[in-house]
């Protein structure tokens, strides 16, 4: 319990609870107080950064106690990048927060009778266990506590890394990253090293100036990495000195790219990207299957636990081989292609028109001929119409991204009263608003969480649906 003296600050605060946005939950004069980056166990004293009527946002300023639970980060960058916040938690402890903040929201939002959820699949991987990260250039290099306060002049202001959360235009220049394999650190690094040498210019995002954009970086399970340079501006000298360098000093590049991005956002979507050396795409394995993964192709971050992940969909969709399967979000046509086999027919929808192409091309690549792919906006196609020309569904798939389904989507559903819906969710509290609202034809008959993310609070949670 905290007492007040002053009223921004609350003294000698025990964190009790984490929430459902992975922030640390106390309680005081019966007002929830939400803070980063603390455990439960911690006792603190609180700064009040943000009143609300019902709640309190604060950060720690002073320590009184730590938790028993807390464990040392891996990263040095802990605290500052806004990344892996949960490192000092134990993995155990993740899980536990990650599958008590499935039940949440299930319970508080869905407002249905719920089976007892499964116990949560923790990944096999703790760290390491990314395929793409994407960095920033700028020359607002975030500056530490101990460098401001040094009086010495800081020379070089030049970062490569992430974004400091909340300020657009600070990177934190990263040493080591601990969620994706080598030789991704020693690429990131070799190239800040030959920047500095060569003395090619840092993007600055407040002038809209400078040569050097972003790098993004992408492996397979077999090792081999893609690396993609955005540059703001064409310099055909600067590029090839730069690119020529990677082709020859990392022999695991087995396709590099570059973009001239000359737009004010760091969007690719509607940007060329054009090949350098080697092949366009990497391939990755899944089970039998192979996927091919483009510059822009949106895949599963995390390979290995998403093989889990698609087992579970498998499973709770149960297929016989008879059955008409819409998989909506298919993105590139992971899950369609996956469950294909056990299919009579996999009808895959998706908003981007890429994603769609690339989802077509990982049917051709494993010889699937019972795909069929649509792009567009998913509460325009599902009509009465494409149900009475493609077939109604027996099962329907659904991943939608983190704002969940648009109503109109959800009611499509329901009007194409499939026997099972296997609904796929990266946030579980608008899965539950979605839930819902299906559950006037549908209950929920198994939920089974799964984490693809250690070390943040993000949760994948699959929930089996059937008809009334």
């Amino acid at each position: 319990m905290g007492k007040r003296n002053n009223p921004l600050l609350l003294e000698k605060v025990t964190i009790t609870d984490i929430g459902s946005e992975g922030n640390a939950i106390a309680r005081v004069d019966n007002l929830v107080v939400f803070v980063p980056m603390l455990i439960p166990g911690d006792v603190a004293d609180i700064r009040i950064i943000k009143k609300r009527k019902k709640y309190l946002e604060g950060i720690p300023v002073k320590f009184h106690e730590y938790s028993k639970d807390r464990i040392k980060p891996a990263c040095e960058h802990f605290g500052i990048c806004g990344g892996c916040k949960w490192q000092h938690l134990p993995y155990n402890l993740q899980l536990k927060f990650k599958e008590k903040q499935v039940k949440d929201n299930l319970t508080r939002i869905g407002k249905t009778d719920l089976p007892e959820i499964n116990p949560i699949i923790g990944s096999v991987n703790e760290y390491l266990y990314r395929n793409k990260l994407e960095y920033t250039f700028s020359n607002r290099r975030w500056l530490t506590r101990e460098e401001i306060h040094s009086g010495l002049e800081i020379k070089n202001e030049n970062a490569l890394g992430f974004h400091i959360p909340g300020l657009f235009d600070k990177v934190l220049n990263i040493n080591q990253c601990h969620l994706q394999p080598e030789p991704t650190n020693l690429i990131r690094n070799s190239v800040h090293v030959y920047a500095r040498q060569n003395g090619l210019s840092y993007f600055d995002i407040k002038e809209q100036n400078g040569f050097l954009r972003n790098l993004i970086v992408r492996n397979n399970i077999a090792g081999d990495i893609m690396v993609i340079v955005v540059f703001y501006y064409e310099d055909a000298e600067m590029r090839k000195g730069l690119l020529d360098f990677l082709h020859e000093k990392f022999q695991e590049i087995k396709s590099l790219m570059y973009v001239v991005n000359g737009k004010r956002n760091d969007s690719l979507g509607d940007q060329e990207v054009i090949l350098y050396a080697g092949e366009d795409h990497l391939i990755e394995k899944i089970d039998n299957l192979k996927f091919r993964i483009g510059p822009k192709s949106f895949y599963q971050t995390n390979t290995r636990q998403a093989t889990v992940l698609y087992s579970v969909v498998k499973k709770f969709a149960d297929l016989s081989g008879a059955e008409i399967v819409y998989d909506l979000y298919t993105g590139t046509g992971t899950i369609a292609n996956f469950l294909a086999g056990s299919s009579l027919k996999v009808i895959g929808m998706e908003y981007v028109i890429e994603a769609v192409r690339d989802a077509e091309a990982n049917s051709i690549l494993n010889s699937i001929k019972n795909t069929i792919f649509f792009a567009g906006d998913i509460k325009d196609l599902l009509s009465q119409e494409f149900i009475a020309s493609n077939g109604g569904p027996d099962v329907i798939i659904t991943d939608p991204p983190r704002a969940g389904m648009h109503e109109d989507v959800l009611r499509a559903i329901i009007s194409a009263s499939p026997e099972k819906v296997v609904y796929v969710s990266c946030n579980p509290a608008t899965q539950a608003r979605d839930i819902q609202i299906l559950s006037e034809r549908y209950m929920v008959s198994e939920i089974q969480p799964v984490d693809m993310f250690p070390q943040t609070h993000h949760v994948e949670n699959v929930a089996l649906l059937k008809r009334r």
